[in-house]
C-alpha cells in the first residue's frame, strides 16, 4: 500500500452521469439541490467533488459556471476538496488565475482546478476566435497552467504587512511581475489577490499535461488503466486518478434494473461498474495498486451518492486504509502534497 493517501472524488455536475438522470424530477440547476449534495458529500467523507463545465452548454441549458458553483458551496462545507473545471482556450488566463485563487481563499485552502481545453469550431465562433487543433490546445493549456502558477507566486506569503505606523498595507518589494509570453497571450502581473492559502492550487488535468499535480487516466478495464497510469508517472505525474462510471444496487433495486429503467448509457471509453457496493470496493481496491485515487461519475447523484457513503467508503477504510479529509486540512494536505515554497522567496534565500 502506498504512503500517499488514496482519494475518492465524485463528479457533482447535473443530476448524474447518465443522460436520463433527473428526468423525472428536474431541478439540477437548483442552488438548494447543489448545496444539499455538496454538504452530503462533505459529511460522508469523500476526498473531493468536481464540477464539470463547458464553454457552450448543450441545448438551451444555462447555469453558473463551475468556479462559481464551487465558490457557492465553499462556506457550506468544511473538509471536502472543491475542484471545478475552468477552460483554458478562450478564457483570459489572468482572470482564471484570480478566480481560482479567490476560491482557495473562500474554501480555506480546499480548492483545485481541472484545467480543461476545448476548441471546437462552434465554440471558437461564439468567442470570435479561431478553432485550435489538438497540439495547439495542448500548448495553450500548458501556457495557461504555467502563467497561473507564476501568478499565484507573484505575491510572496508575507507581502501583506498592514503596517499602521507607515500606512502601508503591502510591501511592494514582495510583489512581482511575472512577465509571461505565451504563444497567444502575454501577462505582466502581479495577481490582484494575495497568494492562495495552499500556495499553489492542486491542478488536475489529462495525463501528459505539463504542470499538473494529478493526471486523470481512463481505460475500458483495470489493465488499461494500470498501463495508462504507468505512462502518466513516466511522464512526470505526481498523482494519478482513474475515471470510473458507476451505477450501484440501491434502495432494494439492482443496478441492472436501474439501468434498464434509465435507458441507454452511451459508452465514452471509461471503465464502468454496475452492481453491488462490495464489487465496487473490490474494483477500487484493485485500482489502488496502480493509481492514487478515483473520480466516480455516478449514474444518479441522489441515489448513488447515498450508497457510496453508506456502503463503499466505510469498506474502503477497512480494505485500503482510505481516510476522509478533516476540517482545517487543505486539499494538498488531504492528497499528501507539500505546500510549495514561493519561487521568488526561494530565489532570495539562495541568492
Amino acid at each position: 500500500m502506498s504512503d500517499t493517501p488514496f482519494a475518492v472524488a465524485l463528479e457533482l455536475d447535473a443530476d448524474g452521469a447518465h443522460p436520463a438522470a433527473g428526468a423525472a424530477s428536474p431541478g439540477a440547476l437548483s442552488a438548494r439541490r447543489l448545496a444539499s449534495r455538496a454538504a452530503s458529500a462533505d459529511r460522508l467523507g469523500l476526498t473531493a467533488v468536481t464540477f464539470d463545465d463547458a464553454p457552450l452548454p448543450a441545448g438551451a441549458l444555462a447555469r453558473l459556471d463551475a468556479v462559481q458553483r464551487a465558490a457557492f458551496v465553499a462556506p457550506l462545507t468544511s473538509a471536502i476538496g472543491l475542484v471545478p473545471v475552468a477552460h483554458t482556450t478562450y478564457s483570459e488566463p489572468f482572470h482564471v488565475a484570480t478566480q481560482l485563487a479567490s476560491l482557495d481563499w473562500a474554501s480555506n485552502g480546499r480548492a483545485g482546478w481541472i484545467a480543461a481545453a476545448s476548441g471546437t469550431a462552434r465554440e471558437a465562433a461564439a468567442y470570435g476566435r479561431e478553432a485550435l487543433s489538438g497540439d495547439e490546445l495542448r500548448r495553450e493549456r500548458d501556457d495557461v497552467i504555467e502563467v497561473a502558477r507564476r501568478l499565484w507566486d507573484s505575491w510572496e506569503d508575507d507581502a501583506v504587512i498592514q503596517d499602521v505606523a507607515t500606512g502601508r498595507y503591502l510591501d511592494a518589494d514582495r510583489l512581482h511581475y511575472v512577465d509571461f509570453e505565451g504563444e497567444r497571450f502575454s501577462v505582466k502581473g502581479p495577481l490582484i489577490t494575495p497568494r492562495p492559502p495552499q500556495g499553489q492550487l492542486v491542478v488536475v488535468a489529462p495525463a501528459g499535461t505539463a504542470g499538473a499535480d494529478v493526471a486523470l487516466v481512463s481505460g475500458a478495464d483495470p489493465a488499461e488503466i494500470a498501463d495508462a497510469a504507468a505512462r502518466a508517472r513516466a511522464a512526470g505525474a505526481a498523482l494519478v486518478w482513474a475515471e470510473v462510471e458507476v451505477v450501484l444496487d440501491a434502495r432494494g433495486v439492482s443496478a441492472a434494473r436501474r439501468l434498464s429503467a434509465l435507458g441507454p448509457w452511451p459508452e465514452v471509453g471509461l471503465l464502468r461498474y454496475a452492481g453491488g457496493a462490495d464489487g465496487l470496493v473490490a474494483l477500487i481496491a484493485g485500482l489502488a495498486a496502480s493509481t492514487d485515487g478515483v473520480r466516480l461519475r455516478v449514474a444518479e447523484l441522489d441515489v448513488d451518492l447515498e450508497e457510496v457513503g453508506r456502503a463503499v467508503l466505510p469498506a474502503l477504510r477497512e480494505r485500503i486504509g482510505f481516510r476522509s479529509p478533516r476540517a482545517g486540512e487543505t486539499l494538498r494536505d488531504a492528497l499528501g502534497l507539500d505546500r510549495p515554497v514561493n519561487r521568488y522567496t526561494a530565489v532570495k534565500e539562495f541568492a
